[in-house]
């Protein structure tokens, strides 16, 4: 009997877990501007270190969340302000099987440190449509390279 009553409180736990997911994700997502994407955490390995997440814009950032977490806080902020796109690329190798395969990898430099982001390609107009919209400021150009390979 107290198998049993093991695997209910495990299969409890668990369920309770994926319900906190789910209603992080409601409340986070609640007020919209939502955009699925995927931060590289790690790059001591080549195409590897993407987290599936989603980013919400609020104002001049961009809030990152991870998927599967029960932070209520974002992981990473970008502010618009500090944020330079320096080049756009597809997937290579590895990356090819992590993430689907109309998505878009994009190196921007910020104020701590580089970071890559790649996300769908509908969704990349959108983003550098954000970053454009920038107040001015000392950054001459949002974009490093205007010869981007075609997406």
């Amino acid at each position: 009997m107290e198998v049993v009553e093991g695997i209910g409180i495990g299969v409890a736990a668990l369920l309770g877990a994926v319900l906190i997911l789910f209603g992080r994700r409601a409340l986070v997502t609640r007020s919209g501007g939502i955009i699925r994407l995927s931060v590289r955490v790690n790059t001591m390995l080549d195409g590897r270190g993407w987290s599936p997440g989603f980013g919400r814009f609020a104002g001049d950032e961009l809030r990152w969340y991870r998927m599967f977490s029960l932070a209520v806080r974002p992981k990473r902020v970008l502010a618009r302000k500090d944020l330079i796109v320096e080049r756009r690329r597809l997937p290579e190798g590895q990356e090819r099987l992590s993430m689907p395969a109309d998505w878009v990898i994009l190196r921007c430099a910020s104020r701590d440190a580089p970071v890559e982001i790649a996300m769908a390609r509908s969704t990349v107009t959108g983003f550098l449509s954000w970053l454009e919209a920038a107040p001015p400021g000392p950054v001459s150009s949002r974009f490093a390279s205007q010869d981007w390979p075609a997406a």
